[in-house]
């Protein structure tokens, strides 16, 4: 890490389907090895699904989702005279979303279906609906900040 100056952020290129640069992030992370296009096919088939599913606007589910999967506070480890306290912290946005694209990832990764199209469309349907297990890990970390909500004063 450079001491000079913090790096700049990057600015993410819109997904070329939607005009969407929070679709593209999300395309980036589901990525494996470079693979652009079958992130793209896994991606695109999901929003294909939801539509048929569901007839809702596949972007405004995925916005929807993102927006139900996104903490609003954390634990951070801090040492305070040789013992260490999870401290509760607010969350940045960026850290938000990326912790909300990293949790339906996970989480659809780790579901049942055959196929991760299949995954993927099923855990963003169950995250705008308030379930799945991406809301419950949204809703152990907040559970995890409110039982250390004593240890506040310890914010720096």
């Amino acid at each position: 890490m450079s001491r000079r100056h913090r790096a700049e952020k990057r600015e993410t290129l819109p997904d070329p389907k939607f005009g969407d640069a929070v679709v593209s992030k999300f395309m980036s992370c589901l990525m494996y090895d470079g693979k652009r296009s079958v992130a793209e096919r896994i991606v695109y088939g999901a929003f294909d699904k939801i539509h048929e599913n569901t007839g809702l606007e596949p972007v405004t589910v995925f916005h929807n989702a993102i927006e139900n999967v996104r903490p609003n506070l954390e634990v951070r480890s801090r040492r305070v005279g040789g013992a260490t306290y999870q401290v509760p912290v607010e969350v940045r946005a960026t850290r938000a979303q990326a912790l909300a694209i990293r949790w339906l990832i996970d989480s659809s990764r780790n579901r049942g279906e055959n196929t991760m199209t299949d995954r993927l469309s099923g855990e963003l349907l169950d995250a705008m609906n308030n379930r799945g297990a991406a809301v419950k890990k949204r809703e152990d970390t907040h559970k995890m900040a409110e039982a250390n909500r004593a240890f506040s004063h310890y914010r720096w």
